[in-house]
């Protein structure tokens, strides 16, 4: 059936109509194609489809340079040029705010660039599974199949170019030996990577009696081996913590460590997340979902009397460790109302959002600002609807966190609409232009 296909769906697929007006969702079509489609599922009101011939392509459209593309579903939006991603991911925000949040944008927020497109992200995980016959079977999920798994080497072109390497070499140790697998069970394999170079390895999954040491023997060298087994308890197996640098903040990394993955990108973050919470001289700022405590550590010498919430005690640990503000350890439904009130709160949840817990304090005792950041704009929008009216949105940008998918990073600032929270209110600093590739965050 053809297809003309006008936007992309938030999941990264193009979404379009067929000639009888029913929408459609289609893998790898851009906006502006034409194209024949086989429906591979289809409901009353929507169907989703395969492309099966490209009639007519749109004006974004690029080949996509990575050789596992046809099949593998690491990446969504490579067939798209870097431009014409960042509209897309833009849309996809706008969409979720005005639809779900029932925020009205003049216009589609501003993306800010990722310093590298390519060979970006410290951290991947990969998988890897016995297929029969002494075979191994290391790779990605296919696109739309994620039962099955596509063979992908180092040649994949998201990892960063000491994490591809890394994992050429695990992935050549266990093709050539399946017993370093355990038996009739998937393993995940994350490989990190830190800015020196330096390599780490976490194994996850197989039975609790397994022992993946040999497997981290045989694929080295590592700077550190970790194994989290079926009951979630993590146990080091060789090597430790290593230094990173994000942002300009030296980090203690461990394989599981949670932090983000694009270390250029990241600092952009940062820098976005300051210009929008603003001046903080003599203000008490509360960083929930804090980490390791990277904007607590600049917002601290920025003369702000910070207030750092992070429920993972090994990050609040770390964040303690470099001084200069209160660390609470534990979750931020539970330490936030007391942390308040404040001038400014930071919102940083995991990609479900904050809970209604958290948003019923805010409301309660609203700050001047709030700055949530969000990796997941269907949540984010859900959580401003449920703000109600307590705020009102003050501004929005975007940081391209994750070129090559449909996956973006959206800053969002809140001014309280209570006229005791909004007596000190300031409007935002003007926005400077994205910095040059490859330009080093200062820091200060």
């Amino acid at each position: 059936m053809r297809a003309s296909i006008r936007a992309i769906a938030a999941g990264g697929e193009g979404v379009g109509r067929l000639e009888d007006g029913c929408t459609v969702f289609v893998h790898r079509t851009a906006p502006g194609d034409e194209a024949d489609v086989e429906l591979t599922h289809r409901a009353r009101r929507w169907a989703r489809g395969r492309l099966v011939r490209l009639l007519r392509p749109g004006e974004g459209r690029r080949e996509a340079p990575c050789p596992f593309y046809a099949d593998c579903g690491g990446c969504t939006l490579q067939h798209l040029a870097e431009e014409a991603q960042r509209a897309a991911r833009a849309a996809i925000v706008a969409e979720a705010l005005t639809r779900l949040g029932g925020v009205a944008l003049a216009a589609p927020p501003d993306v800010i660039p990722s310093p590298r497109p390519w060979r970006y992200r410290n951290r991947m995980s990969f998988l890897a599974r016995r297929a029969g016959g002494g075979a191994v079977l290391a790779g990605l999920h296919a696109l739309g199949e994620p039962y099955r798994l596509v063979e992908v080497d180092e040649r994949c072109l998201l990892p960063e170019e000491p994490v591809a390497a890394a994992w050429g070499r695990l992935r050549r140790a266990l093709t050539a030996d399946a017993a370093l697998l355990p038996p009739g069970e998937e393993v995940r394999l994350s490989v990190r990577g830190t800015a020196a170079g330096e390599v780490l390895l976490l194994v996850e999954g197989g039975p609790a009696w397994w022992d993946a040491s040999p497997l981290g023997r045989a694929s080295g060298p590592w700077a550190g081996v970790w194994q989290r087994g079926g009951e979630g308890r993590v146990r080091r197996l060789e090597g430790g913590e290593v230094e990173d640098d994000l942002a300009a903040e030296t980090v203690a990394v461990a394989a599981d460590a949670f932090l983000q993955v694009n270390r250029g990108a990241a600092a952009r973050l940062y820098e976005e997340v300051a210009r929008q919470v603003g001046e903080v001289r003599g203000q008490r700022v509360v960083d929930a979902y804090a980490g390791v405590g990277v904007l607590a550590r600049r917002l601290a010498r920025a003369g702000a009397r910070v207030t750092a919430i992070e429920a993972n005690p090994r990050a609040a640990a770390q964040a303690r460790r470099a001084g200069g503000f209160e660390v609470l350890t534990g979750a931020a439904e539970r330490h936030l109302p007391r942390a308040l009130p404040a001038e400014v709160v930071i919102l940083n949840p995991p990609r479900s959002g904050c809970t209604p817990a958290v948003l019923e304090a805010l409301r309660r005792r609203p700050p001047r600002r709030v700055v949530y950041v969000s990796c997941d704009p269907a949540t984010l929008a859900r959580d401003l609807r449920r703000l109600g009216e307590a705020f009102t949105v003050q501004g929005v940008a975007c940081v391209d966190l994750f070129p090559q998918t449909a996956h973006v990073e959206t800053v969002a600032t809140l001014r309280a609409t209570s006229p005791m929270a909004r007596r000190s209110s300031a409007p935002l600093p003007p926005h400077p232009p994205a910095p040059a590739p490859g330009r080093p965050f200062s820091g200060q």
